[in-house]
């Protein structure tokens, strides 16, 4: 005989409540509310046949608290400790499936990038996340001024171009690092990173020292946060820099949600005088890296959330103000990844169309397809020139590889080569290139 359990003793209230829960869960009003992890701001304007906005918002509520996982992130006072929730629903379930499959194993770099566009993917992508990233945090500068100053290694000439140099170095750093865990000297490392030239010396690579410091509505002036007291950071970090490290089995978590939960804790923890938003940023980006998403690295992720600002910053605010439901937070993350992968998608469609135009350039002996992408550029814009670093950053090849290539081609006379001081020359279109290719 099967022993028969204990009496489970249920209040009849919470009883009724849940029953009510579990049948209106089938209800449109509810789905939806579901499906796009809705705040009692979008459920009041809902409607159904018999159920008011209240009844509608008391069944989501009961709904995500019974589905409700909690992460801790400790204090040595138990009462500094930071608690939020999540809850991965059957909708969020799906969208994480779509982009395990696309962003990792599922989807090859071969089957969507080419041997030829690969590198060429990738620096535009590290030069799209720089210049974004930055924007969000008030850069102004042009993307063709931004993307020239990368690609030709030139000094930037105000803030706004520092930041975007400083975030271009963040991301090659991160790249580098990514296999590795996290520390407190490394989260120094990145936002002296993020932050090198833009900020006092005393605060760069550095956490705050000081109360003084509240996330504020840009139009309003009114305080949206507070952060934790800069006493309890190293606590609350240290566990931090734990949390980012180990993904027991016993308590595994998604990785995409982690990377959202790590995101939103640099920005609600705000550990630095300034500079947190670019260091929540490149944290997600790391973590992602890590666990094996090797596409995120082809994604210009803060693009996207600069297109969705308002957005980004409500995910923050109904995380906080209701019950740390951080799930706000990581559908709008999730959300963010889906739209970069489609403008990935996009933007390959475009270069697999222009490769088709390299053709005629690969025809001839002695041109690679470095060479052949240049000559198409030039074909592309008549005011186009080159320089050897830029070539060298544009490939990632030698000086001596890029020299090479670029007069070999002005040696065809596809190029002329025209000097800006004794040692420095510009790389135009030669004579030969029109009677040649037009």
């Amino acid at each position: 005989m099967i022993e028969k359990a204990p009496e489970t003793k249920v209040n009849s209230t919470f009883y009724d409540r849940l029953i009510q829960a579990k049948f209106q869960n089938r209800l449109a009003s509810i789905r939806k509310s579901q499906e796009n992890y809705y705040y009692w701001d979008k459920i009041k304007h809902l409607k159904e046949m018999f159920l008011k906005p209240e009844r509608i918002w008391n069944s989501v509520k009961v709904i995500r608290i019974l589905n409700s996982k909690s992460v801790l992130i400790l204090h040595s006072d138990i009462k500094k400790s930071i608690s939020i929730n999540y809850n991965i629903n059957e909708y969020l379930q799906q969208k994480l499936h779509y982009l395990d499959f696309n962003f990792g194993a599922g989807l090859q770099k071969e089957q969507l990038l080419t041997d030829l566009d690969k590198q060429d993917y990738l620096n535009n992508a590290l030069m799209e996340e720089s210049i974004f990233s930055s924007m969000i945090e008030g850069a102004t500068t042009t993307r063709v001024r931004a993307k020239d100053m990368l690609r030709k290694s030139k000094k930037p000439k105000n803030k706004s171009e520092q930041m975007i140099l400083n975030n271009y170095k963040t991301i090659q750093y991160i790249s580098e690092y990514q296999n590795e865990d996290i520390s407190i000297e490394k989260l120094y490392e990145v936002h002296r990173l993020v932050t090198e030239n833009t900020l006092e010396e005393e605060h760069v690579g550095v956490f705050r020292t000081t109360n003084e410091i509240n996330v504020v509505n840009e139009l309003t002036g009114e305080i949206v946060h507070t952060p934790p007291n800069f006493e309890e950071l190293k606590d609350l970090m240290k566990s931090f820099c734990e949390f980012f490290n180990n993904n027991p089995k016993e308590d595994f978590i998604h990785p995409i949600v982690k990377a959202s939960i790590l995101h939103f804790l640099i920005g609600y923890i705000h550990p630095f005088v300034d500079g947190n938003g670019r260091t929540a940023r490149a944290i997600f980006y790391w973590y992602l890296l890590k666990n094996g998403y090797w596409l995120t690295e082809y994604l210009s992720i803060s693009r996207v959330i600069m297109k969705t600002k308002v957005q980004y910053e409500k995910a923050y605010l109904y995380t906080e103000i209701d019950d740390m439901d951080v799930t706000y937070f990581i559908h709008y993350q999730v959300k963010v990844l889906l739209r970069a992968f489609e403008e990935l998608k996009t933007y390959v469609a475009k270069k697999k169309k222009e490769q088709t135009k390299l053709l005629k350039y690969l025809k001839l002996s002695g041109v690679n397809e470095r060479q052949a992408v240049i000559l198409q550029k030039i074909e592309d814009d008549n005011n186009r020139f080159f320089t050897v670093k830029e070539i060298e950053n544009t490939f990632s090849v030698t000086n001596q590889t890029a020299r090479t290539d670029i007069e070999e081609l002005v040696e065809k006379g596809f190029l002329k080569k025209i000097p800006v001081n004794k040692k420095t020359f510009n790389y135009w279109k030669g004579e030969k290139f029109n009677t040649t290719f037009l």
